[in-house]
């Protein structure tokens, strides 16, 4: 010390020892006060405390952190006398703990100068815009896992108020160590009413004392999703139905401790209820699902139901109250029987309904099918999907029933047969999309077809994944379908050029988008024919997978196709010739180039895909393996309008 200061003398400061004879007496820890031996010079003021542990050893000084002096009362009182939500963020950044005073003070709490305002009329006109901004819940933020915890909802509640308020909050998971709780929400609650939207996702942490919190004060709310949060039960839904008139939207998932009762009351009190979605909600039965139902049965307009326990009875409700519904979803009802749908469809309460949409429910039948068609006179798009006891013949007394359908898809209906399957086409006078998607009773019959009338209004057709359909089939969809634009055959290995081209020479309108991913025999013939016959209408061509398709199919693509966007010859046996032949030609604009897993496809393709940037807005080199690793740094650099995958 003496050599560090450069005074002679010993080291310590009390020679011989030291003058207390235990070091560790409460009495030695001293605050310096006015009768401190102590001089200041009169620039500086004297600390308010600063406090000596002496020891052994010496002695060293603890400094207590200035803003943990004052009490929480007198920090309330004056953050509340803060002038603007600027100022009140700032507060918030220096400690957590000021952060979380913040957020428990509510908006009506923080005292305005009126004073200050009535002398310079601007500045009152100046806070109410303010205040009327704060209060619209233009923002929107969105914590998943990790970054949900109390201490990110605070800041939220806190840092949107004077930046246009908290309008929409959504919560995917939780922090195992620092979880979410019923406090973050508190926070919320009071320092953003402005709040519409709540989605709290995985969540188990969430009780109902935080939805309740939210119920007390953000009485704008307008929708709120709740999925796989089992703390939250009736009592958090009934808070919510009494605090929350303007609820539209109410969307449960897996939320085990919600039932009949929060729904009834929930139609009881939100009389503005226009969607509702509840899956796999054990405790919610046909009595939770009538109730609603009748209460708002003339504003409800979206329904969808999945993995519940009803019965019958909720279908006869839909179909007797269901008088404002226009879009019914059903899945996996399993107590649902053929009297359930038949009911329903005899109800005649769902005449607006326009969109319907049925899943894996044993219980539809073809009678029960046919009755639907018949009591839903403006239903316009229909979609099955692994319903196993449909038949041809309930498929087209369906869709005879139906007059005003336009869009029909079906998903793993095995019954289902090309007898069903042109039948409706020539059934359904109104027709504009059809979809057939892994219907394994689809495939060509050796017995002749009955005569069917074309389907002059059919633009959109999709045969995807159904491996018995081959060229018969399409063949005769080319003289039923003449106005057909968009078509899906993707997953048809059967079919050849054969079949394809007596579809492509009775199209009339002109093809637009074209997807025979998956058909491994077609060949350069088909894409040269294509071509020619419907170049100057095509924008899509998607050939993933055509293994029979070379530079030659290119060729007659870049000669004849000035509209093309996007084409997809991934795993396609091009080569750089074909690359080069894009390039070269001048009418072709593409945006999207995928050719993934092309391996004959090298280096020497640079210059022409450099070429074609010039309107590339998206590449595909994935999986080409004689592409190098400086060949894809170089289009990067060059083409940096466009996303390249490699």
């Amino acid at each position: 010390m003496s050599k560090l200061l450069g005074f002679p003398g010993n080291d310590d400061f009390c020679p011989g020892g030291s003058i207390y004879t235990n070091p560790k007496e409460p009495s030695l820890f001293l605050s310096l006060g006015n009768h401190a031996d102590v001089f200041f010079t009169p620039r500086k003021r004297s600390r308010i405390s600063g406090t000596f542990v002496f020891s052994e050893e010496g002695f060293e000084q603890k400094k207590p952190v200035s803003i943990d002096v004052l009490p929480d009362e007198c920090l309330f009182e004056i953050f509340k006398r803060l002038p603007g939500g600027e100022e009140r963020s700032a507060c918030a950044c220096v400690s957590k703990h000021w952060l979380t005073l913040l957020s428990n003070i509510h908006r009506d709490e923080f005292c305005s100068n009126t004073n200050d305002l009535s002398l310079n009329p601007q500045n009152e006109v100046t806070g109410n815009k303010d205040q009327e901004v704060e209060s619209c819940g233009y923002l929107s933020r969105s914590l998943e896992g990790k970054k949900a915890t109390d201490v990110r909802l605070a800041a939220i509640a806190v840092g949107t108020a004077s930046r246009g308020g908290l309008g929409k909050l959504t919560i995917r998971g939780s922090n195992s160590g620092r979880g979410l709780t019923n406090l973050g929400l508190r926070a919320i609650s009071h320092g953003c009413p402005s709040l519409r939207v709540l989605s709290l996702w995985n969540v188990s942490s969430i009780g109902d004392e935080g939805l309740c919190e939210i119920a007390n004060r953000c009485h704008m709310l307008e929708k709120l999703d709740l999925s796989q949060c089992p703390a939250i039960s009736d009592k958090g839904l009934v808070a919510i139905a009494k605090k929350c008139p303007n609820l539209t939207d109410l969307s449960l998932e897996s939320c085990s401790n919600i039932g009949n009762e929060g729904l009834q009351a929930i139609g009881q009190c939100c009389p503005n209820l226009k969607s509702i979605s509840i899956k796999n909600c054990p405790l919610v039965g046909d009595q939770g699902i009538a109730s609603l139902l009748s209460s708002v049965s003339y504003v409800l307009t979206k329904v969808k139901l999945q993995l519940l326990t009803i019965t019958d009875v909720s279908l006869a409700v839909i179909g007797h109250y269901g008088k404002a519904i226009t879009d019914l979803v059903l899945t996996s009802v399993p107590n649902v029987t053929e009297k359930g749908f038949w009911v329903m469809g005899n109800g005649h309460g769902l005449q607006k309904l326009k969109s319907f949409t049925v899943t894996s429910c044993q219980g539809v039948t073809d009678t029960g099918l046919e009755a639907v068609g018949k009591g839903c006179p403006n239903l316009k798009q229909f979609c099955l999907r692994k319903c196993l006891f449909i038949s041809d013949s309930g498929l087209v007394s369906f869709c005879k029933a139906a007059g005003s359908l336009e869009s029909l898809h079906l998903e793993e209906c095995h019954r289902i047969t090309q007898y069903g399957f042109f039948g409706a086409l020539s059934t359904g006078a109104k027709l504009k999309a059809v979809a057939f998607v892994y219907c394994l009773g689809l495939k060509d019959l050796n017995l002749g077809l009955p005569e069917v009338s074309p389907c002059q209004s059919l633009r959109s057709l999709s045969i995807r994944n159904c491996p018995g359909f081959g060229n018969a089939g399409l063949a005769l969809l080319g003289r039923l379908c003449p106005q057909l634009q968009h078509v899906d055959f993707s997953g048809l290995e059967g079919i050849t050029d054969a079949g394809f081209l007596p579809l492509l020479e009775n199209c009339e309108a002109g093809l637009v988008k074209v997807n025979l991913s998956g058909c491994v025999n077609v060949t350069d013939k088909m894409v040269s024919s294509m071509a020619k016959l419907h170049g100057w209408t095509l924008e899509m061509v998607n050939l993933e997978g055509c293994k029979m398709i070379s530079d030659a199919g290119l060729v007659a693509i870049a000669g004849n196709c000035p509209l093309l966007s996007d084409l997809d010859v991934s795993r396609c046996a091009i080569t750089d010739f074909g690359i080069a032949s894009l390039a070269c030609a001048d009418q072709l604009n593409l945006q999207i180039l995928a050719m993934s897993g092309c391996p004959l496809v090298s280096d020497k393709s640079l210059p022409a895909l450099v070429k074609m940037g010039q309107t590339l807005l998206g590449l595909n080199l994935q999986h080409c393996k004689a592409i190098s690793s400086s060949t894809v740094d170089r289009l990067v650099e060059q083409l940096w309008r466009c996303d390249i995958l490699s």
